[in-house]
């Protein structure tokens, strides 16, 4: 029997919020597939309440989507919100670049060096087999967008970045199961090289090819054939 005065404890919460974020992220469950908060806790071996506490930071996030009378289940691949995240960042990512690349000094030139040196280092994939990006990947992919952008100076619009940019990591993830055979590397590369350079004007659109290559991939699989397992 579960304990109530522990159950609701911030350890206990955070491994079963934790474990649903990876298990989410890593493809354990099919796009559209029924997140069901009792066959969660008897799993996990918590209660109800903790569960559901964790589902909803999981909608918060983008990574469950909460439907009236119908409880929650994972996003699907083609689903409108990732197109509408997608068309906020091209507005609002290739403006800040460039307002990196005009005030950005010698330092910021550094970062986005070590930043892109960390992520051509790190492996995408734990296992040769495998089609998920390795968390390791996922965080260096995430430092060097930042720090290409850290150079506008503009905390609200860092901020703004922050939470786009989780909204859209499984998304992200789903594209790179449908496009196996895209180039990141390559592109990643390009923009980098734009930047330093500091042509504006090219990495701007270079960036913005950049993410709507991720969209248009999410739309050419229904959300019944998309990845999972």
């Amino acid at each position: 029997m579960i304990n109530a005065s522990t159950e609701g404890s911030s350890p206990r919460s955070e491994r079963v919020y934790a474990s649903l974020r990876a298990a989410v992220l890593h493809g354990e469950f099919a796009p559209q597939q029924p997140l069901k908060p009792q066959e969660l806790a008897t799993h996990h071996g918590v209660s109800l309440a903790v569960v559901r506490e964790a589902l909803l930071r999981l909608a918060g996030e983008g990574l469950a989507q909460r439907l009236p009378n119908r409880g929650f289940v994972v996003p699907a691949t083609g689903a409108d919100r990732w197109q509408r995240i997608t068309e906020a960042r091209t507005v609002i990512e290739p403006a800040m670049l460039s307002m990196a690349i005009e005030r950005g000094d010698l330092e910021w030139e550094a970062r986005v060096r070590a930043a892109h040196h960390r992520l051509a280092g790190t492996p995408a994939y734990e296992r040769e087999s495998d089609v998920h990006y390795s968390d390791a990947w996922a965080e260096a992919h995430r430092l060097f967008h930042r720090a290409l952008l850290e150079g506008c100076g503009n905390e609200v619009l860092l901020s703004t970045f922050d939470r786009l940019w989780t909204d859209s990591e499984l998304a992200r993830r789903w594209s790179t199961l449908i496009n196996p055979g895209r180039d990141g590397a390559a592109e990643h590369r390009a923009i980098e090289e734009a930047a330093l350079v500091r042509d504006a004007g090219r990495a701007a659109d270079l960036l913005r090819r950049h993410l709507n290559r991720t969209a248009a991939g999410l739309t050419r699989t229904g959300p019944e054939e998309g990845p999972g397992r």
